[in-house]
């Protein structure tokens, strides 16, 4: 009797020993959990750098729409929003090495306005060729004092000239809207989001024969890695016309086939993918300040989850030859003004 109530004692002593072992294991799996979360969020958050485009633009802009909420909102805000995006073409580093070329200039290489209509179900995403000649502004420059306004000169010297600040005052102007955010996507950054994507699945009509972009693809269906999506991205010589314009064209296919990538891909069901995919997103960015966070990010993203492929549009703005340089091109007024319209 003795001895089966010491034995008794010993079991419940054993089994409280393993329970207490247990809940010290789970609360430092726990803590450790946390920690990792932590430092998730912290790294993600601190790949993105950002430009305070608001402060730098001051009060002499577009106005903005009363019903745009910020992007901060919960619940996800749902009201109209329009975007200046840029593709920078950095020609150092990293970029350098995807085929960029020997110049230390940045330019915008890709430009488009998305117009994301009210309630987020629908976009429109408008190229504006490189080649265009506008008017742009005297802009604020980093370096301190201003540039000169200029009556024509090449969209894409606004960038080159001033940075984002500059890139969006020259937009604000020619379109007559207010740019509520900007978002610039270096290529090597978008190159690894496509690998980390597991490649992304276009059709071309024409075969791509350039040595410059480092891509050559027979007409057809092809899924590309991040380094043949960039070359698809920035490749012009290779094409039948040469143009700016045909290049836009598989610049938009693009943008359709990465929207239709990361809806299929069950991202959300495969944490470590999802990880590799925002760390991939967030180390690319450049974000005015009203997106400088993975919150903003996130409500934003979240904004825009019912969002599919086939309900974004994409034109590029109307233009015909400049008729001061064949090489260039300059708006068609009234279409383009009707564009702009449609977007307000």
């Amino acid at each position: 009797m003795a001895e089966r109530t010491k034995g008794s004692e010993d079991g419940t002593g054993g089994r409280k020993r393993v329970l207490r072992i247990a809940a010290l294991a789970l609360a430092g799996a726990l803590l450790l959990g946390g920690a990792a979360a932590a430092w998730a969020y912290q790294h993600l958050n601190g790949n993105i750098r950002s430009v305070d485009i608001d402060s730098a633009l001051g009060d002499n802009r577009p106005a903005r729409p009363t019903a745009t909420p910020s992007a901060g909102e919960d619940p996800p805000p749902s009201g109209p929003l329009n975007l200046l995006v840029l593709g920078s073409d950095s020609r150092s580093g990293a970029n350098g090495k995807l085929g960029g070329g020997d110049s230390e200039g940045a330019r915008s290489d890709t430009a488009m306005v998305v117009h994301l209509d009210a309630g987020r179900k629908a976009a429109t995403v408008v190229s504006v060729p490189r080649d265009t000649l506008v008017a742009r502004p005297a802009c604020p420059l980093a370096s301190g004092g201003t540039s000169r306004a200029s009556d024509s000169a090449m969209f894409n010297t606004a960038y080159e000239l001033g940075g984002p600040v500059c890139a969006v005052k020259t937009v604000e102007a020619l379109t007559g809207i207010r740019m509520d955010h900007y978002l610039e996507v270096d290529f090597a950054g978008f190159a690894k989001l496509v690998d980390t994507l597991g490649g992304v699945t276009v059709t071309t009509d024409t075969d791509i024969d350039d040595d410059k972009s480092h891509l050559h693809l027979d007409a057809g269906t092809h899924t590309l890695d991040g380094k043949q999506a960039l070359g698809l991205a920035r490749t012009r010589y290779g094409l039948a016309g040469g143009s700016d314009l045909e290049r836009i064209g598989l610049q938009q296919k693009l943008v359709k086939a990465l929207l239709t990538r990361v809806s299929d891909d069950g991202l959300l069901t495969d944490p470590t993918r999802m990880y590799r995919v925002a760390d991939a997103v967030t180390g690319s960015l450049t974000t005015d300040t009203g997106l400088d966070s993975l919150t903003d990010l996130a409500n934003l993203g979240r904004s825009v989850r019912g969002l599919q492929a086939d309900a974004v549009r994409t034109v590029t703005l109307p233009v015909v030859p400049a008729p001061t340089d064949p090489d260039r091109v300059v708006p068609k007024q009234a279409q383009a003004r009707e564009l702009w319209e449609s977007l307000r």
